[in-house]
């Protein structure tokens, strides 16, 4: 008696979620023949593609690779209506993100392909990256590093004077604008520092347990800190601009490692220039690869802004979860099995 063949599957990978990555995990996962397929990202930055965002321009080579297979995994491959039309095959893609933002779902549907994703891959590494972000920016860590490695300047003992020396977090009043998967974690860890964790959140219905739940405004004129864990959604965009900004103590920190377009740049820089805020620490942005002329590059606001290229999910542990994650799906779709993160 033969056995049924095993499932084809393309691993389209790139230089963090290794396509060797996503092989092992399927392997131990499923039987299932795997293709592999290395994109550029992030050596080389993602865009558009055709009517899809956050992709890596390979359309070509994932159809080419594509020929005969049923399944898709990837991270960064464009999933374009061009793409699903060349692969009539095609019945399942699972993307290793929090969400397909470089598929297209609607064309996917009438395709009869179901798209999947990874949700909660990088909470953790987000979280502790923000944490970096905010002591960062509290007590100027970065901009002392620089004085003394770089220029061999010992005049970062300036921060030791008491108008331009930072705060600590014990006793300090943080608020957090979102409290999913990151803000839960920020918020701990948070309270292992002894701060005063006020949230945000209007999905959260009742109360958290030993936290202050408030409402926005309230929130923005209660914290010398907030940190940004809110989801990019058409309500959120520009959430926090120059009238929630005002609402701030004088001398207020903002910090968001969560999405560039939740914070109004432009109202930011104004805040920083006129000392509305005392620092920012930024590792997403409005538009990305940060462009040379954005205010917030400007020498005058050097020393006020820590600024990281969308490192925040950056750990080989966020790549390892999300081939598990992704792997898990593929098994549970090739065992019949309901799929855990299907969105069509």
């Amino acid at each position: 008696m033969t056995s049924a063949p095993s499932e084809r599957v393309v691993a389209a990978g790139d230089h963090f979620v290794l396509p060797s990555l996503i092989a092992s995990a399927l392997t131990h996962e499923c039987p299932c023949t795997v293709r592999e397929l290395m994109l550029p990202w992030p050596l080389e930055p993602f865009g558009p593609v055709a009517e899809v965002t956050e992709a890596s321009d390979a359309e070509d080579e994932l159809i080419d690779a594509l020929a005969g297979a049923r399944v898709l995994v990837t991270q960064m491959a464009p999933v374009t209506e061009r793409v699903l039309d060349a692969c009539p095959d095609l019945r399942l893609v699972v993307v290793c993100r929090g969400g397909p933002v470089n598929v297209n779902l609607d064309a996917a549907k009438r395709h009869d392909v179901r798209v999947c994703f990874a949700p909660g891959r990088n909470a953790a590494a987000t979280a502790e990256f923000t944490m970096g972000l905010l002591l960062s920016a509290l007590r100027r860590i970065p901009q002392a590093h620089d004085r003394l490695a770089r220029e061999g300047s010992w005049a970062g003992s300036s921060y030791y004077t008491y108008e331009h020396s930072g705060l600590e977090l014990e006793d300090l009043p943080v608020g957090l604008v979102g409290y999913g998967a990151v803000g839960s974690r920020v918020a701990r860890a948070l309270g292992a520092f002894g701060a005063r964790v006020m949230v945000y959140d209007p999905y959260i219905r009742g109360e958290v347990l030993g936290l202050r739940m408030s409402s926005l405004d309230e929130l923005l004129r209660n914290s010398r800190v907030i940190t940004l864990h809110a989801r990019l959604t058409p309500e959120t965009h520009g959430l926090i601009g120059a009238r929630e900004l005002s609402l701030l103590p004088p001398g207020a920190v903002v910090v968001n490692a969560a999405r560039g377009p939740l914070l109004d740049e432009e109202a930011l820089c104004d805040a920083l220039e006129n000392g509305g805020l005392s620092a920012a620490a930024l590792d997403t942005y409005a538009h990305e690869p940060l462009p040379p002329t954005s205010r917030l590059r400007q020498p005058a606001l050097a020393d006020r802004v820590v600024m990281t290229p969308h490192l925040g999910g950056a750990s080989r542990e966020v790549a390892e979860k999300a081939a598990r994650i992704a792997a898990a799906e593929v098994g549970r779709w090739i065992r019949g099995e309901p799929l855990a993160h299907c969105l069509t």
